[in-house]
C-alpha cells in the first residue's frame, strides 16, 4: 500500500497513524478462514491461488506469466520497500495491515525506530527484512498476530535464484507482546542469514509463542549463523524461550534436497517467568545441521514441562542455566 522501488534517502516519519484498514469486513477474509470473516462464496485463497503462486516459484515460471487477479484473494503488505538504500521509518503507528506490516526487500541501511505496530490479521508480521543488510530496529513495540520481527531471504527456488542473505541486523530496546515469535529467522530463508544482535528487549504475553525462533526446512536450505542474544526479560511466553526447527511445514510440496544449517546461536542473561519449555530444538535425523548452541546465565522459571527438548543437534552447552531454580548442565 506504501511502495518504493530503487530509491535512496527516503523516510516515513512523524507521530501519526497509518491504518491499513484490515478487518474481518475488508482484507482479512481473503485468507479463507472463518474466524477472519470468510464465508462461502467470498473471494479468498481457497481457490488454490496461494499454492499456485508458490508453484510458480518452485517451477521457475517466468515472472510475466505469474498473473494473479483480484479473485485470487492475495492481500497486499502495508509498507514494501524494494531495492532501496538509506531508509528511516520513525515514530509512526502502523495498524491493521492486510498482510505483513513492514517488508524491506533487497534493501540496505535501514533504521526502524520508535515505531508501534498493532496488527491482528492473518500473516500479520510486524517487520520482515528480507535479503537486506545493515538494519537497526530499536525502541519499537510489536503486538501482532504472527511473528513480531521475521528475518527472511527468499523462499525455495526463488530465494536460491537470487542467493542474497540477510545480514548485520541489530534489534534493541524493543517490546514484544503478542505474536508467534519475538525475534524470528525464517521460514523464507533460502538465501541464508548471518549476524543478528538482539539486546535489552522485553517480551511478555500468554499469546507470545516463542522468544527467539529459527524456522527452516529441507525445502529452504540456507546457512543461518551468528545469532547473539543478551539481556532479554520475558514475563511469559506460551511454548519455548528458544526454538530451532529444521522441519517447518513438513507437508509442503517442494524439492527437499536442500539441507539447512543453523550454527553459532548464543543466549546470555535471558530470563523468563513462565513457559512450557526452555529450549526446543527439532533437528534432522542426524545431529550435523544444528550445532554450537549455548545459553549462559539464563533463568527460566515456571517451566511447565520441566526443562528442554533437544533432538538432532550437537555441541549444545549450558553455563549457569537455571530452570525452575535448578541448574541444568546438559
Amino acid at each position: 500500500m506504501i511502495y518504493a522501488y530503487g530509491e535512496t534517502n527516503i523516510a516515513i516519519t512523524g507521530k501519526g497513524v497509518i491504518d491499513g484498514q484490515g478487518s474481518n469486513d475488508t482484507w482479512w477474509p481473503m485468507c479463507g478462514a472463518a474466524h477472519y470473516g470468510w464465508k462461502e462464496g467470498m473471494i479468498s485463497q481457497r481457490n488454490g491461488s496461494r499454492e499456485r503462486l508458490l508453484m510458480y516459484g518452485e517451477s521457475g515460471t517466468p515472472i510475466y506469466k505469474r498473473v494473479m487477479t483480484p479473485e485470487d484473494g492475495l492481500r497486499p503488505q502495508l509498507i514494501n520497500l524494494y531495492s532501496c538504500n538509506t531508509i528511516l521509518i520513525e515514530d509512526v503507528t502502523l495498524l491493521n495491515s492486510p498482510f505483513w506490516v513492514i517488508h524491506p526487500l533487497f534493501c540496505e541501511s535501514l533504521i526502524v525506530r520508535g515505531v508501534r505496530v498493532y496488527n491482528r490479521g492473518p500473516n500479520g508480521d510486524g517487520c520482515d527484512p528480507e535479503s537486506s543488510k545493515n538494519v537497526l530496529i530499536e525502541n519499537c513495540t510489536f503486538d501482532t498476530s504472527d511473528d513480531c520481527i521475521a528475518i527472511k531471504s527468499g523462499r525455495n527456488a526463488d530465494g536460491r535464484k537470487w542467493n542474497i542473505p540477510s545480514e548485520n541486523i541489530v534489534v534493541r530496546n524493543c517490546f514484544m507482546k503478542n505474536g508467534h515469535g519475538g525475534v524470528v529467522i525464517g521460514s523464507e530463508i533460502s538465501g541464508g542469514y548471518r549476524n543478528l544482535y538482539v539486546e535489552n528487549c522485553k517480551m511478555d504475553s500468554p499469546d507470545l509463542d516463542r522468544v527467539i525462533r529459527i524456522k527452516t526446512s529441507t525445502c529452504r536450505g540456507g546457512l543461518i549463523e551468528n545469532i547473539f542474544v543478551r539481556n532479554i526479560t520475558v514475563g511469559q511466553c506460551r511454548e519455548a524461550v528458544l526454538r530451532i526447527n529444521l522441519r517447518y511445514e513438513d507437508r509442503e510440496q517442494c524439492d527437499r534436497s536442500f539441507t539447512p544449517t543453523v550454527r553459532n546461536v548464543h543466549l546470555k542473561n535471558v530470563t523468563c517467568e513462565k513457559s512450557q519449555l526452555g529450549v526446543l530444538i527439532i533437528g534432522l535425523e542426524d545431529n550435523k545441521h544444528v550445532n554450537n548452541i549455548s545459553l549462559e546465565e539464563c533463568h527460566f522459571n515456571n517451566v511447565e514441562k520441566g526443562g528442554n527438548q533437544i533432538n538432532g543437534a550437537s555441541d549444545v552447552s549450558f553455563k549457569n542455566l537455571y530452570i525452575n531454580g535448578k541448574i541444568v548442565n546438559e
